[in-house]
């Protein structure tokens, strides 16, 4: 009888912790998910865009063949619908041209976020892409003052400052180099504010998709097919693919076709790591995803970087870090500011409704 009453008295810790062990397992899985994929994505698009053995000169179309595939998988994953709820929710694939016309002018930050992002990777290494395009912290800000009205706090503009010092220092190492190209950092500094743009636009625009993130990216990349095809007329690209000596390889159409995978793959696979996690440890990842993909690229191409040049990483991911934990701290004082509130009125009504009694 003792031994059925202590088995009976531990069970509810082993299954708590084999609850955490579970739930620790999965953060993991999905963090490391978002790690390999992000990485590799970057990795890819940098040998599809300005690879020596491809030799192809025509990012529009890379990137948009990317939004292609990723409107054909949106397709596919229509099919489930909400059979599978452990894996996500996918709308029905259909167009209403009244919705898409909506979201066009999202749609234009959206061709221009991820053309700049690719024309950034183009000109740029690896090593040096996430200091070249290092600004959306710094534009958000910018764009939330003008657009939005909202205002940032001190601690908040010295992080931002902390961000340009490490950008304007990554430039000036990366220049005594030899390697820079300021058509890249050009392209990274337009490519950091459309990204910033995009965020302000999605929040005025989900409303229009039922704040639906899979029917938006639906209506993003029908758009973007069509917005790229007059792009690549007039920057000449259509040539260049109908000249390309790969145009018949298996192989190429094959990385091509991978490069749309990781990019529908990468919008799951951020929204599943800010779920199990928080957006918060989100940010933090990205940060030290930025980093190891920065010392991943250094090992492998062989570079040697001065100390100036790591430091001025170090300022970048750093002033990044700094400003996600003081925006965190901030929202949370504000959120519990509004709760104390709530309860005090609580209070004050129970009070006048007592004295009524008495």
């Amino acid at each position: 009888m003792k031994s059925t009453h202590h088995l009976r008295r531990n069970s509810k810790p082993l299954k708590m912790s084999d609850s955490v062990f579970v739930k620790s397992v999965r953060i993991a899985t999905v963090v490391t998910l978002y790690w390999v994929i992000s990485i590799s994505m970057v990795f890819l698009n940098k040998y599809l865009l300005s690879s020596p053995d491809l030799k192809l000169d025509a990012p529009l179309f890379v990137t948009w063949f990317q939004c292609v595939v990723c409107l054909i998988c949106l397709f596919l994953l229509s099919f489930l619908g909400d059979k599978y709820p452990w894996i996500d929710k996918f709308p029905a694939f259909t167009i209403d041209l009244k919705v898409s016309r909506e979201v066009l002018p999202l749609s234009i930050v959206f061709v221009g976020m991820i053309t700049f992002n690719n024309l950034c990777l183009k000109y740029l290494g690896v090593s040096f892409y996430n200091v070249g395009r290092s600004l959306t912290t710094v534009f958000n800000v910018i764009c939330s003052f003008i657009i939005l009205g909202q205002r940032t706090s001190c601690k908040a503009m010295f992080c931002c400052s902390i961000i340009i010092c490490g950008f304007l220092l990554g430039v000036d190492q990366e220049g005594n180099s030899g390697e820079l190209s300021y058509l890249g950092i050009l392209f990274g500094v337009l490519a950091s504010l459309c990204v910033s743009l995009n965020a302000i636009f999605t929040k005025k625009v989900l409303p229009v998709v039922d704040s639906n993130i899979w029917r938006l990216q639906l209506y993003n990349n029908f758009n973007a097919v069509f917005l790229f095809l007059p792009l690549m007329v007039i920057c000449g690209e259509v040539k260049v693919i109908y000249g390309f000596h790969m145009l018949m390889s298996v192989y190429f159409w094959g990385m091509m076709v991978l490069g749309g995978l990781f990019g529908i793959a990468i919008g799951y696979i951020t929204g599943l790591q800010i779920k199990v996690t928080s957006p918060l440890t989100h940010n933090v990842s990205g940060t030290a995803k930025a980093c190891a993909q920065t010392i991943l690229s250094v090992t492998v191409n062989h570079e040697i970087k001065t100390a100036l040049w790591w430091f001025s990483n170090a300022l970048v991911l750093g002033g990044s870090t700094a400003y996600t934990f003081v925006k965190h701290s901030e929202m949370k004082a504000q959120h519990d500011k509004v709760e104390q509130t709530h309860k005090g009125n609580g209070n004050h009504g129970e009070q006048k409704n007592g004295g009524n009694v008495v």
